[in-house]
Order: C-alpha cells, then sequence, then structure tokens
C-alpha cells in the first residue's frame, strides 16, 4: 500500500452526504486516503455510495475492523483498503486473498512481528501516543527496522515530524486533521485548508529526513 502522502484520514460517526463532501474536499487538499469506520452508522452503505466517486490515485477504505465477518462486509461494500485495530491474522489473510491492502492494528513487539509475518502491507501501532508516541516507534524499529510502521493515536501537526524522523512509514489521524471545530460545524472551506496546512507540515517533515 503506497500512499503518496502518507497519511491515512480517519472519520468516525459522519453522516453520509456530509462523508462525500469531506472526502471530495479533502482529496482535493492533497490527501491520499480516506477511512470510514465500520462503527459509524450506516457506515457499508456510505463507502458503497460514494466508492465510484474515488478519484484515481485516492483510496476509501474502511477501519474499526475487528473481525473476519467485518472484513467481508467491508470488501463487500467496495474498501479499496482495511484497518484493524487488533490483530487478528485471519483477517490479514482474508485481506490478502483478496487483494486488498490491509493495515493491521498491534501494539506490543510480538503482535508488531506478528501482523508482518502474516502479511499486513502496513501496521498500524496504536493507540501508539499513550505508548510514549515517536519514541516507541523509535524503540520497535530497534529490532524491527525493516518493518513499515503507521503511527495512530496522539499524532498532530506538532509531533509529526518526530514520528517521521522516528522511522514512520505513515500516520493514522482524524481531529488533528480535520479540525474539531470544521467537523462539528460542517465547514467545508475550513476543513479543506485544515487537510492542505497538515499535508504540507508532513511534506516538510518528510523531506527533513
Amino acid at each position: 500500500m503506497e500512499l503518496e502522502v502518507p497519511v491515512i484520514g480517519i472519520l468516525r460517526g459522519i453522516g453520509g452526504e456530509f462523508f462525500g463532501e469531506v472526502m471530495q474536499v479533502s482529496f482535493l487538499a492533497g490527501l491520499s486516503a480516506i477511512e470510514i469506520t465500520m462503527n459509524t452508522p450506516r457506515a457499508e452503505e456510505i463507502v458503497r455510495e460514494y466508492r465510484p466517486a474515488v478519484p484515481a490515485g485516492k483510496l476509501l477504505g474502511m477501519g474499526t475492523i475487528r473481525n473476519l465477518e467485518e472484513a467481508r462486509r467491508a470488501i463487500a461494500a467496495g474498501a479499496m483498503f482495511l484497518v484493524t485495530p487488533n490483530l487478528d491474522t485471519a483477517v490479514i489473510e482474508y485481506a490478502r486473498s483478496e487483494n486488498i491492502p490491509i493495515v493491521a492494528g498491534a501494539l506490543t513487539p510480538t503482535e508488531v512481528y506478528t501482523a508482518w509475518s502474516a502479511g499486513a502491507d502496513l501496521i498500524k501501532v496504536f493507540p501508539c501516543g499513550a505508548m510514549g508516541g515517536a519514541s516507541y516507534i523509535r524503540d520497535l524499529l530497534g529490532p524491527f527496522e525493516h518493518l513499515r510502521l503507521a503511527a495512530v493515536g496522539g499524532v498532530s501537526s506538532a509531533n509529526l515530524a518526530e514520528y517521521f524522523a522516528a522511522g514512520a512509514a505513515a500516520v493514522g489521524v482524524s481531529t488533528s486533521l480535520f479540525g474539531g471545530k470544521a467537523l462539528r460545524e460542517q465547514n467545508l472551506p475550513l476543513l479543506g485548508q485544515n487537510v492542505k496546512n497538515f499535508i504540507d507540515h508532513c511534506r516538510a517533515a518528510r523531506d527533513r529526513v
């Protein structure tokens, strides 16, 4: 799973029509990938409706895929990638059998290595901030320097450079990317500017690595 900009935008509990608007504005602002969580009301219907509107080179996925049943439902709905909060090797194997990229959740060194061994495209270290943030990514990459880790939980524009300097391959972000005020007020111009600013920070941080 290669992303032009190594940021996955995470949306949870969002209405269908507003999701479609957020998706288009965010992609125009430079975001490469958006996930809507499975526990969002009507999540599968939303993906099914907006999958045809995804521009070439962009990705619409589903997150909070906790088990094999949810993985099957997400792929049936048209998800272009899956993201899990937990490690379930059956989900990884199923995604691979369907040629769907998977970002597998893991936390401990054993889980991280197991996710990689099972074939995860990216390993979602979650909740990363609670474990020390960028320093935890750096520690994991000590023995596992060949793994591609995505930091999720506690990532913001203020610490983005630290994560990439520590070796993170990508980050997953929600409110810090879109902006809490913009989401609450459904302010699309502000939301688009927030995404653009975050993407600019990301590119600058990667350039310094």
